[in-house]
């Protein structure tokens, strides 16, 4: 998996602070940002803390992701509130084997990894074959697995992005999503960490919300993000 954290809103959290103190303002714009750029980390946090979340989605965030499956790619666009550009299966014929995730429980395992990888290799087969008697890729498409390979780029602006966070960082999540999830709070921590210091599973700043399905680890979660 490859995460690049592509572009973002120029000086995010100086637009974030500006927004906010204007909905309690009766000075200029211009005024505000300046008053902003001198207080605006602080502000920042208390805005967060009250859970004004509105102002975050004036801040923007782009990503390049390769490497993983259809079936983490599947999850990712459940969160509509996100613009998504993805390579296709239909135009982008896979003329070399394709490339595949492998989950780690089948990694471990060295017979089932063994029949996994011959069915991948009978399934390009197939879908070799298909193409080579005419079949177009959009329907070649159809044999190929949850387990082929994307790439994605993805929009969020930084409101969805802990909401996303706290849903995917989460060890209930599934594997392969939550690892791209702390790969891309990693990033934009480095860019926004006013925003994003506290971002991550929802047991950081509080209980666990999964109740009677809690991980039950969650100081060992709480070391984690903090090291991020």
């Amino acid at each position: 998996m490859l995460v690049q954290l592509l572009t973002h809103t120029p000086d995010p959290e100086q637009v974030v602070a500006s927004a906010a103190r204007l909905c309690y303002s009766a000075a200029s714009i211009d005024q505000l940002q300046e008053k902003s750029r001198a207080d605006s980390e602080t502000l920042i946090g208390k805005i967060l803390d009250l859970g004004h979340l509105s102002v975050l989605e004036h801040a923007s965030f782009t990503f390049g992701v390769e490497g993983i499956s259809r079936a983490c790619s599947h999850q990712l666009v459940r969160h509509r509130l996100a613009s998504y550009s993805q390579q296709s299966q239909r135009y982008v014929a896979l003329k070399e084997r394709f490339a595949a995730v492998t989950p780690p429980s089948l990694a471990a395992k060295p017979e089932l990894l063994e029949r996994y990888e011959a069915l991948l290799e009978e399934i390009h087969g197939v879908y070799r074959q298909f193409m080579e008697a005419g079949v177009p890729a959009e329907d070649a498409r159809f044999v190929l697995p949850n387990a082929a390979a994307t790439k994605i780029v993805l929009t969020m602006n930084g409101r969805e992005l802990l909401h996303f966070f706290n849903l995917r960082c989460c060890r209930r999540a599934q594997w392969e999503i939550r690892a791209l999830a702390k790969e891309m709070l990693r990033l934009v921590r480095q860019t926004a960490p006013g925003l994003f210091a506290k971002a991550g599973p929802g047991c950081l700043q509080g209980a666990c919300p999964e109740g009677p399905m809690t991980c039950g680890q969650m100081a060992e979660v709480r070391r984690e993000y903090a090291d991020l």
